[in-house]
């Protein structure tokens, strides 16, 4: 590609990624004047992303805020430790490293082939908690993309029986903290591009993520699959978790099913829904030439 082309296509990208992580922020009220926001830090692309785009909102926002790095070194064999350090102090960020072995109590605890992912998510948490209070925090930002928010739905509702995704803003298990995912509205295909574009120095997870028989493996990929062949339905589906019906499902504990009665009035959460023919998108599937 063309060096000016190139560069063009980084500053759009780069502007739409500030678009939408402001969106996110400004819609669920993730930030407020004089917050500490600590922005945990994996070594993914994802939380790579989510400090750098926070970095330039904080120096162009019109409401202060402070920006701080986190990462828990896990004590994982082969770990760089060295990776994060040098490039938050490269940046000048204020950051804290603390260091705790739960991969091995995840190795110890957990049988060989099973998923780790649980357990090494609580334990991590807890040190989360617990450095956010020490740190002086306000805000716990998390690098979860749209993508991450689709998946759970998917994966709660495949396995878990439950209509639940990640929310873009809520207060953490303890009840102290306030946790947000300014990430809420970035698809993870431009968060892979950004990492590729900025050169993040990305340390690639060797515990958990490395387990190709993950259930959020093969609804990722379900996901990806519907995005080539049915373009938009993914825009939709998303859109579909901001615009939840509660009349039109079953959860009497959320709904007054037994409360309902007529009146000399239309409702507005009546039969409609069914009645009404939803428009089919203009897409034809793949062909099996177009598939392989």
């Amino acid at each position: 590609m063309d060096p000016q082309k190139q560069q063009y296509e980084a500053n759009k990208l780069a502007k739409r990624l500030r678009r939408q992580v402001g969106q996110a922020v400004a819609d669920f009220e993730m930030i407020q004047p004089g917050d500490r926001v600590m922005v945990c830090l994996s070594g993914g692309k994802d939380s790579y992303g989510l400090l750098d785009v926070l970095l330039g909102l904080r120096d162009a926002a019109p409401v202060p805020f402070e920006v701080v790095g986190f990462n828990l070194d896990q004590k994982h064999p082969g770990y760089p430790a060295h990776v994060l350090p040098d490039y938050l102090s490269s940046l000048r960020v204020p950051f804290r490293i603390e260091q705790q072995d739960t991969y091995s109590v995840v190795k110890r605890v957990v049988p060989e082939g099973k998923t780790m992912c649980g357990l090494c998510s609580r334990l991590r948490r807890g040190v989360i908690y617990r450095v956010a209070a020490e740190m002086g925090a306000t805000k716990i930002a998390l690098g979860h993309h749209r993508d991450d928010i689709l998946e759970t739905f998917f994966l709660n509702l495949f396995f878990g029986a439950k209509l639940k995704a990640m929310p873009p803003k809520l207060v953490s298990d303890d009840g102290r903290h306030i946790v947000v995912r300014p990430l809420a509205y970035v698809k993870e295909q431009d968060l892979e591009r950004y990492a590729h574009i900025r050169q993040f120095p990305i340390i690639p997870c060797d515990l958990c993520g490395s387990q190709d028989q993950l259930q959020r493996r093969q609804v990722k990929g379900m996901l990806r699959e519907w995005d080539k062949r049915f373009p938009g339905r993914i825009e939709s589906m998303f859109n579909a978790l901001a615009d939840v019906r509660l009349s039109h499902l079953m959860d009497r504990a959320r709904f007054d099913f037994a409360g309902l009665r007529p009146q000399d009035m239309p409702f507005e959460n009546g039969d409609l829904a069914f009645d009404e023919e939803l428009p089919q998108p203009a897409v034809t599937p793949l062909r099996r030439a177009d598939a392989a």
